[in-house]
């Protein structure tokens, strides 16, 4: 499959995703933050994976830079990469919409915080992390080069096993009892069956 054609694809995607968290924190800026846990630690992990995400695969698709490092995937790959592209913006966008003013793109949570079940809530404890994960594999389904295409996996992997128990225990702590009993209904990443 034609490179341009798949670059150009992510790209796409990856601008709508971008303008879609850009409302997200204009919207949620308005609300207070009551508890804030963004340490060092989660600032150098959002740096991390935004160069992994942003950075490293804009060089990739505007650049010739990383041109030594290139391989290439058989065509059933790619079209994976292109069928899964979509449904990782979907996920992204419904997670976004389910959580509204609850959104926060570190750990801290909002004054009048709610627990948010209902949506996609409902089947998935960490949508977003899903939506993420999914566009992390089609990043380096789609982008032929093995820095700006891996470096989304490396960097979100990173960031989610640093964060994810941190991001849970926050909010044991904030909604207690009814947290667990949530987490014992659903998978953070994939739907109970």
């Amino acid at each position: 499959m034609k490179v341009f054609i798949l670059k150009s694809a992510f790209l796409i995607i990856w601008i709508s995703c971008y303008i879609l968290r850009y409302k997200h924190i204009k919207h949620t800026k308005r609300n207070k933050i009551s508890v804030n846990q963004k340490t060092t630690k989660e600032k150098a992990l959002l740096g991390f994976t935004s160069l992994g995400m942003m950075l490293l695969p804009l060089i990739s698709i505007f650049s010739d830079l990383f041109d030594f490092a290139s391989y290439k995937l058989p065509i059933v790959f790619q079209a994976t990469g292109l069928v899964l592209l979509p449904v990782s913006f979907w996920l992204f966008y419904r997670s976004h919409k389910d959580l509204g003013k609850n959104w926060s793109a570190t750990l801290e949570i909002r004054e009048e915080h709610k627990l948010v079940t209902k949506g996609i809530y409902n089947s998935i404890r960490h949508p977003m992390y899903s939506a993420i994960w999914l566009w992390v594999i089609c990043q380096a389904l789609l982008i032929d080069d093995y820095i700006g295409g891996l470096a989304g996996i490396i960097s979100f992997g990173l960031l989610y096993l640093l964060r994810v128990k941190e991001e849970e225990a926050m909010m044991k702590e904030e909604f207690g009892q009814e947290y667990i009993e949530y987490m014992s209904k659903t998978n953070r990443l994939i739907p109970k069956i």
